[in-house]
């Protein structure tokens, strides 16, 4: 089993920044990739970024790219989403999740985070 916690969630202006953070216990933390995902009322989950175990390798849903940057420490056993330029449409509840062979969909990880609200005000 891995538990993960996200935090770092809040409301920003449009334009602002913020770095949500997701922190893993239980089984290594180094075997997995790691995603980030979204979800807002009424639509479905949205894939954001991914990162590899080694965090060598990173991928970016369409919508973020240039904008979004993820990041790992496998020292702390935790997984960062930098978002700068943010926009109304990024407001969601964001989750972290730990597969072995997570990419960009959903059903390829294991674990997931009970999330965290992004509010972003125009």
């Amino acid at each position: 089993q891995v538990q993960l916690v996200e935090s770092g969630g809040g409301l920003v202006q449009a334009g602002g920044s913020l770095r949500l953070s997701c922190a893993a216990s239980g089984r290594t933390f180094s075997d997995y990739n790691m995603g980030w995902f979204r979800q807002a009322p009424g639509k479905e989950r949205e894939f954001v970024a991914q990162i590899s175990w080694s965090g060598h390798s990173t991928y970016y849903g369409d919508s973020v790219k240039g904008r979004f940057t993820i990041s790992r420490d496998n020292t702390k056993n935790t997984v960062y989403l930098q978002m700068n330029s943010l926009k109304p449409e990024d407001t969601a509840l964001y989750y972290c999740a730990a597969g072995l062979h997570g990419n960009n969909v959903a059903r390829r990880y294991d674990y997931w985070g009970q999330g965290t609200q992004v509010t972003v005000s125009s």
